[in-house]
């Protein structure tokens, strides 16, 4: 492979290939920061792999060095690379590419290198050298010292017009992308917006599903259509903290754990959680969180194995006997169903609410639902209510059958201890 063979591509029908919004910036390289954001299915992340590439393609006197990342390694396959390669391959321009799949590389034969990173473990970049962009995929997952970091990273001055992509679907205003660049104005970035209005590519079927949700949901349709930044004054757990979390640390030594599972299909995830609850000092950890939507019972038993996790009680949805029954048969032995009542969304909340919540700094779904999840308000009045909004809490619903036996332990002994003093006082 020649290292300094010059790829050029030729766009004779450019309709058919870009979205308006993209294409109008595709070679527009003047600001630091080139931030895209807005509602889901809106065709963001696809437009900035194709300006990327043409960005390496570009009549450099040194090969762009691409550094591509997701904050968790595991999710790079089949996100991020895989788009990449699909590009590559829609534009014959796989041949001229050198793919190594062990460590999530690709080298044009102009010199032009991609390297996909997860953020994980800042660890993992410190001996990536020379680099000339940066690109962060769903960058609400990472943190303003990720992004800060990074941002030092960019300091080659061999490079001309350095830039930082940063693609995400807006969640809260609490999350660190808003404080950075909506709060305040940098001449140094460049913000994009777009829905899945602006994506002449979307199916008609996927944008009917998006449109249901303004009857449906329409705070969901705010911000997953829409790309509006929540303004959230009533949140259900309006404090937690987030940091690194290991199991065999000194801190959680002794702490008992719990497993819960909240079932999901086409729209919603699966969820799965591994919590630790420190009783005693009213501590709740978060320590694990996977899931996907699609997932068949089979394989959230096969998962939950994967995870080494298939002897332990594992409290789940009890809307779904069938599923739990069919998972139990599967080798997950000791799954068994959540109580279900009435009340029992709102007692399991506040049985949550006692506890200071520290959660992975890792689990992103985790950390979006709780800087999403919020009270319903009453249409008439005006006034927030007794009930959660049905939206941001699979994985917050997992977290709560997690901890439902050991809830129901607590309010036994409540109604234990009242009794004793209604007996005592006559």
């Amino acid at each position: 492979m020649s290292k300094h063979e010059q790829l050029t591509l030729e766009f004779p029908k450019p309709a058919r290939v870009f979205n308006k919004q993209v294409f109008d910036y595709l070679y527009d390289y003047d600001s630091r920061v080139d931030l895209w954001y807005g509602g889901a299915s809106s065709g963001k992340s696809a437009g900035v792999v194709q300006k990327v590439i043409l960005k390496a393609l570009g009549d450099w006197k040194i090969p762009r060095r691409f550094l591509i990342l997701r904050k968790v390694g595991a999710t790079v396959k089949d996100s991020i690379f895989e788009d990449f390669i699909s590009r590559l391959t829609e534009w014959g321009l796989m041949p001229y590419a050198k793919v190594r799949n062990t460590d999530y590389r690709i080298k044009l034969s102009n010199g032009a290198e991609f390297i996909f990173k997860g953020l994980d473990n800042p660890e993992k970049i410190k001996s990536v050298k020379g680099i000339s962009d940066v690109m962060m995929e769903e960058a609400t997952e990472f943190t303003l010292d990720d992004f800060n970091q990074l941002d030092l990273r960019l300091r080659e001055r061999k490079h001309p017009q350095k830039q930082i992509f940063i693609m995400f679907n807006p969640v809260s205003k609490a999350n660190w992308v808003y404080k950075q660049f909506f709060d305040r104005t940098d001449p140094d970035t460049k913000i994009h917006l777009s829905t899945y209005r602006d994506n002449k590519f979307l199916d008609d079927a996927n944008r009917r599903r998006i449109e249901q949700l303004s009857e449906t949901n329409g705070a969901y349709y705010k911000i997953y259509a829409l790309g509006e930044f929540a303004t959230l004054d009533k949140l259900i757990f309006p404090k937690y903290e987030k940091r690194l979390l290991r199991a065999d640390s000194d801190e959680l030594k002794g702490v008992p754990s719990y497993f819960g599972l909240d079932f999901g299909y086409t729209n919603d995830p699966t969820a799965f959680v591994h919590i630790k609850l420190d009783v005693e000092n009213k501590v709740l950890y978060i320590l694990e969180a996977t899931g996907k939507t699609g997932m068949l019972n089979g394989e959230i038993a096969q998962m939950i194995k994967d995870l080494g996790h298939s002897k332990e009680v594992i409290i789940a949805d009890a809307a779904e006997p069938k599923s739990i029954a069919e998972i139990r048969k599967a080798g997950i032995d000791r799954i068994t169903k959540a109580r279900k009542g009435p009340d029992s969304i709102r007692h399991g909340i506040e049985y949550l609410q006692q506890f200071k919540i520290v959660v992975d700094e890792r689990l992103f779904q985790v950390i979006e639902e709780l800087d999403n999840y919020t009270w319903l308000k009453d249409k008439k009045t005006g006034e927030y209510i007794n009930k959660p909004v049905d939206s941001f809490n699979h994985f917050l619903d997992a977290v709560r059958y997690a901890a439902d036996k050991q809830s129901l332990k607590s309010a036994d002994s409540f109604e234990q201890k009242l009794r004793k003093a209604r007996t005592y006082f006559g």
